[in-house]
């Protein structure tokens, strides 16, 4: 949802940084790898008790995984590839988080939380994703792009919820959940009108 309606807010100065980083010579793939590189840093220092830090570092990630998608368009590079390797590094760096919280918090209803979060997270994604490679539709990515109700920021803004508040995990964790499923069956209606023959 914020992803559909408040890019244009944040947009300039993600072009910004997508052009200031391709006057140094970085290409869109590049900015892909270091922001995931850096995802992966902060599920690490999740994992080793430094929550704040890894929050502020998976915004950075998250950032960056904006930058290269404007890198792409600006040097007029974007391509099937580069798409694979943005979706593919965005869910590992997400599993990367939850698999952090779920080697500090090993308890058993915490887990099986964890869980269900991750098999809503795949299908809501399974739609997303599905609807994507169907669709004729365009949008700014290269692969029509499903709105919902938790599109990337809303992603971030709940595991940085997890993250930040883990005295609360099992509250958040149902929230999470909530948002995913609710997602998911919002992009199955949308797909039924969109791809109906």
């Amino acid at each position: 949802m914020l992803d559909t309606h408040g890019r244009a807010a944040v947009q300039p100065i993600i072009s910004k940084t997508a052009h200031n980083l391709l006057k140094v010579g970085l290409s869109a793939n590049h900015v892909t790898y270091i922001a995931f590189i850096i995802g992966i840093i902060s599920s690490v220092l999740i994992y080793l008790g430094q929550p704040i830090v890894g929050v502020v570092v998976l915004w950075l990630s998250g950032f960056l995984d904006a930058v290269d998608g404007s890198m792409a368009r600006q040097s007029k590079t974007s391509s099937s590839w580069g798409t694979v390797l943005d979706v593919t590094f965005d869910r590992v760096v997400e599993a990367g988080i939850l698999v952090a919280l779920a080697l500090r918090h090993p308890e058993p209803n915490v887990l099986m939380l964890f869980l269900l979060l991750a098999i809503s997270i795949i299908f809501t994604m399974t739609i997303f994703l599905t609807v994507g490679a169907l669709s004729e539709k365009e949008s700014y990515k290269s692969f029509y792009y499903q709105p919902g109700l938790a599109e990337r920021t809303e992603g971030f803004i709940l595991f940085s919820l997890l993250v930040l508040f883990q005295s609360h995990l099992v509250f958040w964790t149902i929230i999470f959940i909530g948002v995913e499923i609710t997602t998911g069956i919002q992009r199955l209606l949308e797909a039924r009108k969109i791809l109906k023959s």
